[in-house]
């Protein structure tokens, strides 16, 4: 052979497939005639590029080792314009732009989806946290052929079609000459390889669905939306792969007595005039368990009373929050002669028989406001 391929890319004759398309890409980046445009260098650049067509084919480069001509004779001045010997053009566009995709067969073995589940949990239980049994239905490796996909006695073959590359070549004309495109195998979709027996319990596919139990461990201080992750115990992946993780997204149940705002709760106790007068103690079952609350006399409707240290606790941080009992008081709507004449004396014993009220400024609505503001008030 008249060219020395190897010494043409600057790689010795033992180069693996890898330092043969560095070395290619290397040399395109700089002889490109995009780049140079000298005469001598587009020459040089159609000999890079029948020299990587040759080498980067196993049946050429064998016929170029064993002293055969793969390129029939035409040597590396054939063709015109930048050379017919663009023997892949995604090749060209790598040098210049990186890879755009894996070339070679794909695997068979890919990680699984992420899944997702409800648990509903009390109010107690999201306070305090907890364990939780859960049953969850996923995709499990196939017993039976062990996530590999073949019947039980057989394996996967080599596809005939592409010859385990997972990618098959076809070679057109254009205005830059012979150009050499690589598509995914039709036969065996891109893996190289096909099962001629697939496993009857699972299809192929590696796998199959199953409901299993877990135990997750619920951290106090969860709220609504909350989700835990398990890592691993999503769905495995085709051909056996590794799991996807598992959420477990909290929803709270409505408490029958306690709203909760953040970490404080929130309750409202409803009381007689006679009784938030006076004042009184009113039992209550906190999450803590019997408290009594201390109602002051005289106090009005709408204030509270804090109890300290008796809602959540802190997800992120010690401490919990605040139980809040707010204070309803109850007016009468029916009273009997004697309660009236009791309360009208208590009125006159006041000095409330005839109450002037106290009048507060009403909040402006927004036009109001607007309105003063424009007239400058």
């Amino acid at each position: 052979m008249a060219t020395d391929y190897y010494a043409v890319l600057g790689v010795q004759r033992d180069a693996s497939q890898d330092e043969i398309k560095k070395a290619f890409r290397r040399l395109a980046r700089e002889l490109h005639p995009d780049v140079n445009p000298d005469p001598k260098t587009q020459e040089r650049f159609k000999e890079i590029n029948t020299a990587y067509e040759v080498l980067s084919d196993p049946q050429k480069k064998q016929m170029y080792d064993l002293g055969g001509d793969p390129m029939g004779g035409a040597g590396a001045g054939r063709g015109g314009g930048f050379g017919t010997g663009f023997g892949n053009f995604s090749d060209i566009m790598d040098a210049f732009f990186g890879a755009a995709t894996q070339r070679g067969p794909r695997s068979r073995t890919r990680r699984g989806q992420d899944a997702m589940i409800r648990l509903d949990i009390e109010l107690d239980e999201a306070a305090f946290g907890t364990t939780k049994d859960i049953q969850v239905d996923t995709a499990v490796v196939c017993t039976t052929c062990s996530g590999e996909g073949a019947a039980p006695g057989t394996t996967a073959q080599t596809c005939d079609m592409c010859r385990g590359r997972g990618e098959v070549s076809q070679v057109t004309r254009s205005f830059l000459g012979q150009v050499m495109t690589s598509r995914p195998c039709p036969q065996c979709h891109g893996f190289g390889t096909i099962v001629p027996n697939p496993c009857p319990e699972c299809a192929g596919d590696g796998r199959i669905r199953s409901r299993r139990s877990l135990t997750v461990k619920i951290p106090a201080g969860v709220d609504n939306g909350t989700r835990i992750q398990l890592a691993g115990e999503g769905e495995i992946g085709p051909g056996g792969g590794p799991a996807g993780d598992l959420y477990v997204e909290i929803h709270e149940v409505p408490h029958p007595v306690f709203q909760r705002r953040g970490d404080d709760l929130h309750c409202t106790v409803t009381l007689p005039m006679t009784a938030a007068a006076l004042g009184t103690k009113v039992p209550l079952e906190t999450l803590d368990g019997m408290e009594e609350i201390d109602v002051r006399p005289g106090t009005q409707s709408g204030q509270s009373v804090p109890l300290h240290q008796r809602g959540v606790t802190h997800l992120r941080g010690g401490g919990r929050g605040d139980l809040i009992v707010h204070v309803e008081v109850q007016t009468p709507s029916k009273l009997d002669a004697e309660q009236e004449e009791l309360l009208r004396r208590l009125a006159k014993l006041r000095g409330e028989e005839r109450p002037l009220g106290q009048f507060q400024p009403g909040q402006q609505g927004l036009f109001s406001r607007l309105k003063d503001a424009f007239n400058g008030r």
